[in-house]
């Protein structure tokens, strides 16, 4: 199904009657304006930089991931895409071979295939049937220190997964090496990454992320940007902003609290400086396009008609929300609408 973006367009004068004519004045088509891209919605590729200090930057939520067994020289695979065993027998990789992460902590993380089922501990050995992740679900991934790609990996159960032959992959191996020779050895290769606000702030951690995230506020986009845009001749921004902006100051997690602050900023340095706002409701929950920018956890579209009214809700939010924060002298006008 392919789902149109919601393009509602607030004109913020119809609030405030009697001013409504010398705002309108003021509205001189076409804007020339700028985006503020990764400020209040992360895009990594915009500044990497960001995730710098995050312990195993590359193995975020959403690295697809591809683990050759060393012993036997073939691919793990969630046979059938999922819903059944995992398996060792692939000469090469594809969709069922490529395995996508959730982050847990620094070292721990769940691994999705192909059908969003997760790969746990069986009776049969492991294999891709729960919807849900739980402890079985969670595996340890040992990296080689002076070999990053050369990994093991720990189940809830304390031992290591294993390539006993072709058909049967078992989380039963107590021993330690780093050999080929070693079942439990697997070479990884990172096929994707994502870089988004999920990856940013679950990978900094609740402890970490919120002051990484009001520093990146407080600095990135700021009135001296407003006044020098102005001074320009740009007369609107286009700010992205995510739906758990319309639960701050604490949306779920991952998510920290702050970027409605932020956003209520610019509309104050908008006033001031006599520019437009464009606000771009760039990601709705449970991602609307699936890529980064999305707030998607792993890569995976889920939105679905079950989320257009609480997409609408966020639109209303902020639509509430700028209603009360305009000002009757203020000559913004606003866009909101979902990307897609």
């Amino acid at each position: 199904m392919v789902y149109l973006p919601f393009l509602l367009i607030f004109n913020l004068i119809s609030y405030f009657p009697s001013s409504s004519h010398a705002q309108n004045a003021d509205l001189i088509l076409p804007l020339k304006a700028v985006n503020l891209g990764n400020w209040l919605v992360t895009e990594g590729w915009m500044k990497p930089s960001r995730f710098d200090g995050i312990i195993n930057k590359d193995l975020l939520d959403g690295t697809q991931v591809q683990f050759l067994s060393a012993k036997l020289k073939k691919y793990l695979c969630a046979e059938n895409g999922g819903g059944t065993v995992v398996v060792a027998n692939r000469p090469s990789p594809s969709d069922w071979e490529t395995f996508r992460l959730w982050r847990v902590s620094e070292s721990c993380f769940n691994l999705r295939v192909f059908n969003k089922q997760f790969v746990g501990l069986g009776s049969q050995g492991v294999q891709a049937v729960s919807d849900t992740p739980t402890d079985t679900e969670t595996f340890e991934i040992v990296r080689k220190d002076d070999d990053r790609n050369r990994v093991r990996f720990k189940a809830s159960n304390g031992l290591f997964l294993q390539a006993q032959s072709e058909t049967l992959v078992t989380a039963d191996y107590a021993e330690s090496s780093w050999d080929d020779s070693d079942p439990s050895v697997f070479i990884m290769t990172i096929v994707n990454t994502l870089q988004g606000e999920f990856q940013i702030t679950n990978g900094y951690g609740p402890d970490k992320a919120p002051q990484v995230m009001q520093d990146h506020w407080n600095s990135y986009i700021t009135e001296e940007d407003f006044n020098f845009m102005s001074a320009n001749g740009l007369s609107a921004v286009r700010i992205p902003v995510g739906w758990w902006i319309a639960q701050d100051p604490t949306p779920p997690k991952p998510f920290v609290g702050g970027s409605s602050i932020a956003l209520d900023n610019a509309f104050t340095w908008a006033e001031k400086y006599g520019m437009k706002v464009i606000v771009d409701l760039h990601a709705a929950k449970a991602s609307q396009n699936r890529f980064e920018h999305s707030g998607a956890r792993d890569g995976f579209l889920e939105w679905g008609d079950s989320n257009i009214g609480e997409t609408v809700a966020v639109i209303e939010f902020l639509a509430a929300r700028l209603k009360m924060t305009l000002t009757t002298s203020m000559s913004c006008h606003v866009l909101l609408r979902t990307y897609v």
